[in-house]
Protein backbone atom coordinates (compact mmCIF):
# COMPACT_ATOMS: atom_id res chain seq x y z
CA UNK A 1 0.00 0.00 0.00
CA UNK A 2 1.39 3.70 -0.66
CA UNK A 3 2.39 5.90 2.34
CA UNK A 4 0.01 8.52 2.29
CA UNK A 5 3.12 11.23 2.45
CA UNK A 6 4.09 9.77 -0.70
CA UNK A 7 0.50 10.43 -2.08
CA UNK A 8 0.38 13.52 -0.36
CA UNK A 9 3.54 14.79 -1.69
CA UNK A 10 2.02 13.86 -5.37
CA UNK A 11 -0.54 15.69 -4.27
CA UNK A 12 1.40 18.77 -3.76
CA UNK A 13 3.70 18.48 -6.89
CA UNK A 14 0.75 18.20 -9.20
CA UNK A 15 -0.93 21.01 -7.80
CA UNK A 16 2.20 23.02 -8.11
CA UNK A 17 2.13 22.07 -11.93
CA UNK A 18 -1.48 23.00 -12.56
CA UNK A 19 -0.67 26.65 -11.46
CA UNK A 20 2.71 26.49 -13.03
CA UNK A 21 0.88 25.66 -16.12
CA UNK A 22 -1.74 27.19 -16.34
CA UNK A 23 0.65 30.65 -16.08
CA UNK A 24 2.58 29.37 -18.94
CA UNK A 25 -0.35 28.52 -20.98
CA UNK A 26 -1.55 32.55 -19.84
CA UNK A 27 1.85 33.89 -21.39
CA UNK A 28 1.65 31.95 -24.26
CA UNK A 29 -1.66 33.29 -24.90
CA UNK A 30 -0.56 36.39 -24.68
CA UNK A 31 2.24 36.33 -27.32
CA UNK A 32 -0.05 34.60 -29.86
CA UNK A 33 -2.34 37.75 -29.65
CA UNK A 34 0.77 39.46 -30.72
CA UNK A 35 2.15 37.27 -33.15
CA UNK A 36 -1.02 35.31 -34.62
CA UNK A 37 1.17 32.07 -35.47
CA UNK A 38 -2.00 30.14 -35.46
CA UNK A 39 -3.45 32.44 -38.49
CA UNK A 40 -0.41 32.28 -40.34
CA UNK A 41 -0.38 28.53 -40.01
CA UNK A 42 -3.78 28.46 -41.10
CA UNK A 43 -3.33 30.13 -44.42
CA UNK A 44 0.13 28.01 -44.86
CA UNK A 45 -1.97 25.23 -44.09
CA UNK A 46 -4.60 26.23 -47.14
CA UNK A 47 -1.80 27.19 -49.61
CA UNK A 48 -0.16 23.12 -48.88
CA UNK A 49 -4.19 22.23 -48.98
CA UNK A 50 -4.93 24.11 -52.40
CA UNK A 51 -1.38 24.08 -53.73
CA UNK A 52 -1.20 27.64 -53.97
CA UNK A 53 2.20 29.25 -52.65
CA UNK A 54 2.45 31.94 -54.71
CA UNK A 55 0.66 35.81 -54.74
CA UNK A 56 -2.69 36.14 -56.88
CA UNK A 57 -3.66 32.28 -57.12
CA UNK A 58 -6.80 30.79 -55.91
CA UNK A 59 -5.76 31.23 -52.16
CA UNK A 60 -5.73 35.33 -52.51
CA UNK A 61 -9.27 34.87 -54.14
CA UNK A 62 -10.35 32.28 -51.34
CA UNK A 63 -9.40 35.28 -48.79
CA UNK A 64 -10.84 38.15 -50.75
CA UNK A 65 -14.40 35.95 -51.54
CA UNK A 66 -17.02 37.65 -49.28
CA UNK A 67 -17.52 34.66 -47.02
CA UNK A 68 -14.19 34.23 -45.67
CA UNK A 69 -12.86 37.96 -46.28
CA UNK A 70 -15.87 38.80 -43.30
CA UNK A 71 -14.12 36.94 -40.80
CA UNK A 72 -11.33 39.73 -40.58
CA UNK A 73 -10.53 43.03 -41.07
CA UNK A 74 -8.89 45.15 -43.54
CA UNK A 75 -7.30 44.22 -46.39
CA UNK A 76 -5.34 40.69 -47.56
CA UNK A 77 -1.81 40.67 -48.12
CA UNK A 78 -0.34 37.91 -49.77
CA UNK A 79 3.29 36.76 -47.84
CA UNK A 80 6.63 37.44 -49.38
CA UNK A 81 7.17 34.02 -49.30
CA UNK A 82 5.45 30.43 -49.16
CA UNK A 83 7.16 29.71 -45.49
CA UNK A 84 5.15 30.04 -42.52
CA UNK A 85 6.79 33.34 -41.23
CA UNK A 86 5.13 35.78 -38.96
CA UNK A 87 7.51 38.15 -39.71
CA UNK A 88 5.17 40.33 -42.44
CA UNK A 89 3.40 42.34 -39.43
CA UNK A 90 0.48 43.62 -41.81
CA UNK A 91 -0.77 40.55 -41.99
CA UNK A 92 -1.60 40.19 -38.40
CA UNK A 93 -5.38 40.78 -39.35
CA UNK A 94 -5.71 37.26 -40.60
CA UNK A 95 -7.97 34.85 -39.02
CA UNK A 96 -7.21 32.16 -36.83
CA UNK A 97 -10.00 29.95 -37.73
CA UNK A 98 -12.38 29.67 -41.10
CA UNK A 99 -15.29 27.94 -40.61
CA UNK A 100 -14.92 24.77 -42.98
CA UNK A 101 -18.81 25.40 -44.86
CA UNK A 102 -17.61 28.96 -45.36
CA UNK A 103 -14.55 27.64 -47.32
CA UNK A 104 -16.57 24.89 -49.44
CA UNK A 105 -18.99 27.11 -50.19
CA UNK A 106 -16.22 29.73 -51.18
CA UNK A 107 -14.72 27.55 -53.18
CA UNK A 108 -18.10 26.03 -55.22
CA UNK A 109 -18.91 30.01 -55.76
CA UNK A 110 -15.28 30.80 -56.91
CA UNK A 111 -16.11 27.50 -59.27
CA UNK A 112 -19.19 28.98 -60.40
CA UNK A 113 -18.89 32.93 -60.92
CA UNK A 114 -15.22 33.24 -60.71
CA UNK A 115 -13.56 35.76 -58.39
CA UNK A 116 -14.93 38.76 -57.04
CA UNK A 117 -14.32 42.26 -58.23
CA UNK A 118 -14.48 40.25 -62.12
CA UNK A 119 -16.47 41.39 -64.96
CA UNK A 120 -19.63 39.34 -64.53
CA UNK A 121 -21.19 37.60 -67.59
CA UNK A 122 -23.92 38.83 -69.57
CA UNK A 123 -27.94 38.64 -68.08
CA UNK A 124 -28.50 38.00 -64.46
CA UNK A 125 -26.26 35.52 -62.28
CA UNK A 126 -28.34 32.14 -62.03
CA UNK A 127 -28.29 29.50 -59.18
CA UNK A 128 -25.56 27.70 -58.75
CA UNK A 129 -25.54 24.22 -59.46
CA UNK A 130 -23.52 21.39 -59.86
CA UNK A 131 -23.80 20.84 -63.93
CA UNK A 132 -22.74 24.28 -64.07
CA UNK A 133 -19.81 23.75 -61.83
CA UNK A 134 -18.80 21.09 -63.87
CA UNK A 135 -18.36 23.15 -66.90
CA UNK A 136 -16.46 26.14 -65.07
CA UNK A 137 -14.26 24.26 -62.90
CA UNK A 138 -11.60 24.54 -65.16
CA UNK A 139 -11.32 28.48 -64.42
CA UNK A 140 -9.76 27.77 -60.91
CA UNK A 141 -6.64 27.03 -63.14
CA UNK A 142 -5.46 24.81 -60.88
CA UNK A 143 -5.70 20.97 -61.43
CA UNK A 144 -5.56 19.64 -57.60
CA UNK A 145 -8.40 21.68 -56.91
CA UNK A 146 -10.51 21.16 -60.22
CA UNK A 147 -10.04 17.04 -59.15
CA UNK A 148 -11.39 17.62 -55.92
CA UNK A 149 -14.40 19.24 -57.01
CA UNK A 150 -14.99 17.21 -59.71
CA UNK A 151 -14.68 14.12 -57.29
CA UNK A 152 -17.19 15.83 -54.79
CA UNK A 153 -19.56 16.90 -57.54
CA UNK A 154 -19.67 13.25 -58.43
CA UNK A 155 -19.89 12.10 -54.79
CA UNK A 156 -22.90 13.90 -54.32
CA UNK A 157 -25.18 12.77 -57.17
CA UNK A 158 -26.55 16.12 -57.75
CA UNK A 159 -27.07 17.17 -54.15
CA UNK A 160 -25.00 20.34 -54.11
CA UNK A 161 -25.20 20.74 -50.17
CA UNK A 162 -23.55 17.27 -50.24
CA UNK A 163 -20.90 18.57 -52.70
CA UNK A 164 -20.78 21.35 -50.05
CA UNK A 165 -20.09 18.63 -47.08
CA UNK A 166 -17.83 16.68 -49.41
CA UNK A 167 -15.46 19.65 -49.62
CA UNK A 168 -15.71 21.17 -45.86
CA UNK A 169 -14.65 17.53 -44.76
CA UNK A 170 -11.17 17.45 -47.45
CA UNK A 171 -11.08 20.82 -45.76
CA UNK A 172 -11.35 19.18 -42.29
CA UNK A 173 -9.03 16.70 -43.18
CA UNK A 174 -6.51 19.16 -44.14
CA UNK A 175 -6.68 21.42 -41.48
CA UNK A 176 -5.84 18.62 -39.02
CA UNK A 177 -2.62 18.78 -40.10
CA UNK A 178 -2.37 22.30 -39.59
CA UNK A 179 -3.42 21.67 -35.80
CA UNK A 180 -0.68 19.09 -35.55
CA UNK A 181 1.98 21.36 -36.48
CA UNK A 182 0.53 24.40 -34.29
CA UNK A 183 0.38 21.81 -31.40
CA UNK A 184 4.30 20.73 -31.96
CA UNK A 185 4.72 24.87 -32.03
CA UNK A 186 3.06 25.70 -29.35
CA UNK A 187 4.50 22.82 -27.40
CA UNK A 188 8.15 23.95 -27.81
CA UNK A 189 7.27 27.25 -27.12
CA UNK A 190 6.04 26.81 -24.11
CA UNK A 191 8.51 24.80 -23.19
CA UNK A 192 11.06 27.13 -23.66
CA UNK A 193 8.68 29.90 -21.76
CA UNK A 194 8.50 27.29 -18.74
CA UNK A 195 11.99 26.99 -18.53
CA UNK A 196 12.93 30.45 -18.21
CA UNK A 197 9.69 31.06 -15.86
CA UNK A 198 10.84 28.10 -13.81
CA UNK A 199 14.29 29.73 -13.32
CA UNK A 200 12.43 33.20 -12.36
CA UNK A 201 10.24 31.30 -10.31
CA UNK A 202 12.41 28.74 -8.86
CA UNK A 203 9.73 26.11 -9.39
CA UNK A 204 11.93 22.65 -9.57
CA UNK A 205 9.75 19.67 -9.13
CA UNK A 206 12.79 17.65 -7.45
CA UNK A 207 13.62 20.04 -4.97
CA UNK A 208 10.06 20.71 -4.33
CA UNK A 209 9.23 16.98 -3.93
CA UNK A 210 11.63 16.46 -1.53
CA UNK A 211 10.57 20.05 0.56
CA UNK A 212 7.08 18.71 0.32
CA UNK A 213 7.83 14.60 1.54
CA UNK A 214 10.03 16.17 4.74
CA UNK A 215 7.58 19.28 5.60
CA UNK A 216 4.02 18.06 6.94
CA UNK A 217 2.70 21.21 7.43
CA UNK A 218 3.34 22.80 3.99
CA UNK A 219 2.43 19.25 2.03
CA UNK A 220 -1.05 19.75 4.30
CA UNK A 221 -1.43 23.13 2.93
CA UNK A 222 -1.40 21.57 -0.62
CA UNK A 223 -3.05 19.03 -0.08
CA UNK A 224 -6.02 21.14 1.17
CA UNK A 225 -5.73 23.63 -1.70
CA UNK A 226 -5.76 20.79 -4.38
CA UNK A 227 -8.62 18.96 -2.18
CA UNK A 228 -10.30 22.61 -3.11
CA UNK A 229 -9.45 22.82 -6.37
CA UNK A 230 -10.82 19.37 -7.38
CA UNK A 231 -14.22 20.44 -6.53
CA UNK A 232 -14.10 23.15 -9.61
CA UNK A 233 -13.84 22.13 -12.80
CA UNK A 234 -13.56 25.74 -13.78
CA UNK A 235 -10.03 25.66 -11.56
CA UNK A 236 -7.60 25.77 -14.79
CA UNK A 237 -9.18 28.58 -16.13
CA UNK A 238 -8.45 30.73 -12.92
CA UNK A 239 -5.24 31.98 -14.30
CA UNK A 240 -5.76 35.65 -11.71
CA UNK A 241 -5.79 33.13 -8.79
CA UNK A 242 -2.61 30.96 -10.07
CA UNK A 243 -0.58 34.08 -10.23
CA UNK A 244 -1.75 34.70 -6.48
CA UNK A 245 -0.68 31.38 -5.55
CA UNK A 246 2.68 30.78 -6.66
CA UNK A 247 3.11 34.25 -5.15
CA UNK A 248 2.12 33.33 -1.73
CA UNK A 249 4.62 32.94 0.32
CA UNK A 250 3.65 29.81 2.16
CA UNK A 251 4.02 27.69 -1.13
CA UNK A 252 7.88 25.63 -1.99
CA UNK A 253 8.49 27.90 -5.19
CA UNK A 254 10.68 31.23 -4.81
CA UNK A 255 14.20 32.12 -4.64
CA UNK A 256 14.84 32.64 -0.50
CA UNK A 257 18.39 33.09 0.80
CA UNK A 258 18.48 29.05 1.80
CA UNK A 259 18.00 28.53 -2.21
CA UNK A 260 19.99 31.30 -3.50
CA UNK A 261 23.12 29.90 -1.47
CA UNK A 262 21.94 26.44 -2.69
CA UNK A 263 22.50 28.24 -6.50
CA UNK A 264 26.13 29.54 -5.39
CA UNK A 265 27.03 26.04 -3.80
CA UNK A 266 25.90 24.20 -7.13
CA UNK A 267 27.46 26.62 -9.98
CA UNK A 268 30.70 27.25 -7.57
CA UNK A 269 29.97 30.39 -6.98
CA UNK A 270 30.29 30.09 -3.93
CA UNK A 271 34.22 29.44 -3.94
CA UNK A 272 34.49 26.26 -2.23
CA UNK A 273 34.13 22.92 -4.72
CA UNK A 274 32.97 19.66 -2.91
CA UNK A 275 32.89 16.50 -4.47
CA UNK A 276 29.15 16.47 -4.74
CA UNK A 277 28.82 19.77 -6.65
CA UNK A 278 28.73 18.21 -10.32
CA UNK A 279 26.12 16.03 -8.83
CA UNK A 280 24.16 18.51 -7.24
CA UNK A 281 24.10 20.52 -10.38
CA UNK A 282 23.17 18.05 -13.01
CA UNK A 283 20.09 17.31 -10.77
CA UNK A 284 19.22 20.89 -10.37
CA UNK A 285 19.44 20.67 -14.20
CA UNK A 286 16.97 17.75 -14.36
CA UNK A 287 14.48 19.46 -11.91
CA UNK A 288 13.78 22.80 -14.17
CA UNK A 289 14.30 20.98 -17.81
CA UNK A 290 11.81 18.35 -16.23
CA UNK A 291 9.82 20.60 -14.80
CA UNK A 292 9.19 22.81 -18.14
CA UNK A 293 8.38 19.33 -19.86
CA UNK A 294 5.95 18.69 -17.66
CA UNK A 295 4.15 22.41 -17.95
CA UNK A 296 4.11 21.13 -21.85
CA UNK A 297 1.19 18.84 -21.04
CA UNK A 298 -1.16 21.18 -19.79
CA UNK A 299 -2.94 22.29 -16.52
CA UNK A 300 -6.21 19.93 -18.26
CA UNK A 301 -3.84 17.12 -18.24
CA UNK A 302 -2.54 17.37 -14.53
CA UNK A 303 -6.17 18.19 -13.15
CA UNK A 304 -7.44 15.19 -14.30
CA UNK A 305 -4.55 12.98 -12.61
CA UNK A 306 -4.55 14.98 -9.86
CA UNK A 307 -8.71 14.06 -9.39
CA UNK A 308 -6.96 10.16 -10.16
CA UNK A 309 -4.89 10.44 -7.56
CA UNK A 310 -7.05 11.97 -5.46
CA UNK A 311 -9.33 8.83 -5.34
CA UNK A 312 -6.40 6.79 -4.26
CA UNK A 313 -5.75 8.86 -1.86
CA UNK A 314 -9.38 8.79 -0.13
CA UNK A 315 -9.15 4.46 -0.75
CA UNK A 316 -5.65 5.28 1.14
CA UNK A 317 -6.42 7.25 4.24
CA UNK A 318 -9.47 5.29 5.46
CA UNK A 319 -7.14 1.82 5.09
CA UNK A 320 -4.44 3.68 7.29
CA UNK A 321 -6.52 5.17 9.92
CA UNK A 322 -8.30 1.64 10.71
CA UNK A 323 -4.79 -0.08 10.95
CA UNK A 324 -4.40 2.28 13.98
CA UNK A 325 -6.94 1.92 15.42
CA UNK A 326 -6.43 -1.65 15.24
CA UNK A 327 -3.24 -0.85 16.65
CA UNK A 328 -4.22 1.38 19.47
CA UNK A 329 -6.89 -1.83 20.79
CA UNK A 330 -4.26 -4.11 20.94
CA UNK A 331 -2.72 -2.15 23.22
Amino acid sequence: MFDSAILDTAIGVIFVLILFSTVCAAVRESIESILKTRASYLEYGIRELLADKGAGGLVEKLYTHPLVAGLFAGDYWPPTSGTRSVSDWKRRNLPSYIPARNFATALIDLAARGQVGAPPPAGPPGKIDLDAIRKTVSTLQNDRVERVLLNAIDLAEGDINQAVANLAAWFDSGMDRVSGWYKRLSSRIIFVLALVLALILNIDLLRISRELYGNDEQRAMLVAYAQSSVADPEFVKKRQQAFQHLQDKEFPVGWDQAQLDRLARVTGQAGDYAPGTFVDMLVWIVGFLFTAFAATLGAPFWFDVLNKVMVIRATVKPHEKSKEERSQDNH
